[in-house]
């Protein structure tokens, strides 16, 4: 097993439509103001937030979260900021837990596992992105975990650089892949919630 580079990772990108839409090089500036970049990297490809739906845990909305059955009332849906540059943000309060979901739609091959992981731009802020794997054969926008464990609100930009996937082949082919076994999680199109 190997980590793709990211050569490979164009190619597929092009061929197999590993990610849509897709960023061939790191972008680190749009319209002349700098963003937190999104992009093929060396080894992997640092995805971007999207501006519809995330959603912040609320202990005044909901009274407990039970992933066999989820309370969507349990989630509040922060405004939409705009910061000086024109950047757009949600302000995630302190050490509070929110959910967020790709740009990008990925198309994982049936010998290709992701793990997505957070950046060092947002984790010496305080926030933490839960390490969530890109199973092979699963194709979806990826809904992402955020914590801010810091005692500060803290700004998470969208259409900005939010967490990178490293993708990994294997030398041969699953007996089973998510798409087979009919995963959950198949096919997201937005914001999905824990299922059962």
């Amino acid at each position: 097993m190997a980590v793709k580079s990211d050569r490979w990772i164009r190619r597929m990108a092009e061929e197999a439509q590993l990610i849509q839409p897709f960023e061939s090089k790191l972008v680190r500036e749009v319209e002349g103001r700098r963003i937190i970049s999104a992009g093929a990297s060396s080894y992997g490809y640092d995805m971007r937030l999207a501006d519809d739906g995330f959603r912040v845990f609320s202990p005044i909305h909901g009274r407990e979260i039970d992933p066999k059955h989820f309370d969507e009332d349990s989630l509040i849906e922060p405004p939409l900021r705009t910061a000086d540059d024109s950047s757009k943000y949600y302000l995630m309060p302190p050490h509070s837990y929110a959910l967020g979901v790709t740009v990008e739609t990925f198309h994982m091959p049936r010998n290709i596992t992701g793990i997505c992981m957070g950046k060092s731009t947002y984790a010496r802020a305080g926030l933490a992105v839960n390490t969530t794997p890109l199973e092979a054969g699963w194709i979806g926008r990826l809904v992402i975990e955020l914590g801010n464990l810091a005692d500060l609100p803290l700004r998470v930009y969208v259409n900005e650089g939010i967490g990178q996937v490293l993708f990994f082949d294997s030398d041969e082919d699953c007996d089973t892949s998510y798409e087979d076994r009919g995963g959950k999680y198949q096919g997201q199109t937005g914001l999905t919630y824990s299922r059962l």
